[in-house]
Formats: structure tokens, sequence, C-alpha cells
């Protein structure tokens, strides 16, 4: 039988005081001290963690989050509501907890694809190795848009999610300004804004698609922003070579 997720809570909340009053222990995984006994409680509470987030991920994504409860999270994990909140005490607990790590992953990410080694790569090249691990991500992850958009998201999101956008627009122009550096500055600066909101607005319709259509959209997001960036790289200076190779 579900269980209401108000009166879940309060059963929940009930129970970790009782075990608390009592001297017990109120999370079954945290360990005890015990020689040999934590390390194996912890990774077994780890273990649960990463299957309600897990969980999660797949109900923010098919529902969103104001259509998300922890009672279908906890359904979608197999579990009982009162295993899940030993963990998590409400839903905005588990959105946190999971935006945290999209974007820790995200972050790796982006950081490895931004690589001004990559600049010795012809425009062409340099577009698939930088966009492709970026798309591939949030492809197989599409919780993390639904995590970042929208006002009813928790605060703390919302603003981590800031900071990486700021994050990734400065790679993104140092990387530009590394390939092109005969570009003036504000001209440079007018540009990986330009390229970044190109992306942003081509990956939600990638996004919107799955199968072939999405691939198709996958190269029409390429070839947009190849086609923006092709002209500076010819108005290069004869000369001086972008990025130290000749592109095609």
């Amino acid at each position: 039988m579900t269980v209401p997720e108000g009166r879940a809570e309060e059963a929940a909340a009930a129970a970790q005081s009782g075990k608390r009053t009592t001297g017990a222990d109120p999370n079954p995984d945290a360990g005890d001290g015990a020689p040999g006994r934590p390390r194996r409680r912890q990774a077994r509470g780890e273990a649960r963690i990463a299957q309600l987030l897990e969980a999660a991920a797949d109900v923010f994504s098919s529902s969103g989050y104001n259509g998300a409860s922890t009672n279908a999270i906890a359904r979608e994990a197999g579990v009982s509501p009162g295993t899940l909140y030993q963990f998590f005490p409400n839903k905005e607990a588990i959105a946190i907890e999971l935006g945290e790590r999209l974007m820790h992953r995200w972050r790796e990410t982006y950081g490895a694809a931004f690589v001004l080694s990559h600049i010795e790569l012809p425009l062409d090249r340099l577009l698939d190795t930088v966009l492709d691990p970026l798309i591939a991500f949030n492809c197989e992850n599409p919780a993390f848009a639904v995590l970042t958009h929208g006002s009813e998201i928790p605060g703390v999101i919302t603003r981590e999610h800031d900071a990486l956008h700021a994050g990734m627009l400065t790679r993104t122009e140092q990387l530009l300004r590394a390939f092109l550096p005969e570009l003036p500055a504000d001209r440079a600066t007018r540009t990986a804004t330009m390229s970044f909101v190109l992306f942003k607005a081509g990956l939600d319709l990638v996004m919107e698609h799955e199968g072939a259509e999405r691939e198709a959209y996958i190269r029409e997001l390429k070839d947009v922003i190849y086609r923006y960036l092709e002209p500076l790289v010819c108005d290069t200076p004869e000369g001086v070579p972008p990025g130290g190779i000749d592109t095609p």
C-alpha cells in the first residue's frame, strides 16, 4: 500500500525519534565502531544511496521535479518509503544530492573537453572533440537538465549551476582566444558568448529527440557552429594559421 508522502515523513520522523530515545542506531548502514563492521555498513549505505539517486534520476526525467514524489522514487528503487527516509528527509534533499553529483561530473566532463591542446586540431575535428562529450553527458543524464532548469528547483542547485554556466563560458572564450589568437578581445568575447548560446539552444533540440533524429540534430548543431566560426578562421591574417594548423 502506498503511504501518503506527508504521513510517511511523520512516521519516519517518529521512528527516528524513538530510536534515538532508546539509544539504537537510527541508520542501520552507518556503522557502530566495531572492528570491520563500519566499513561494510558504510558500503551498504552508499550502495543504497546510489540506488535511490538512480531511481530519483529516472523519476525526475519522466515526471519533472514538480511531478516527482518520494513515494514514486521509493517505488522506482524497489524499497519502502521508510527505507528512503532513513537516508533523505524529503524530495528536495534527494534533488540537491543528485544535482551536486551530476554537476560534479559535468564539471569534470567540460573540464576535459575544453583543453587548450585541442587547438592543434582543424575546426571540424575541434568541434567534434569538444562537443561530443558534452552532448553525450546530457543525453546519458536527462535528469541534469530537469534539475538545472525551472523556478521550482532548490535554490542551492540553481546557484551552483549559474556558477558552472559562468565557468563554462569562460573556458569557451579561453579556447576560442587560443584557437584564433588574432581575434580582437571584444569580438572574441562576443563570439564565445554567441557560440555558447548556439550550443545551448541546439542542445535543447537534441534532447527533445531520440535515435536517428537525435543524431541528425547533433549534426545540424555542429554544422551551425562550424559555419558560424569558419569565416573567422578564413579571416585570420595570412602567415598566422589559427591554432598553428591549416584548417580546411
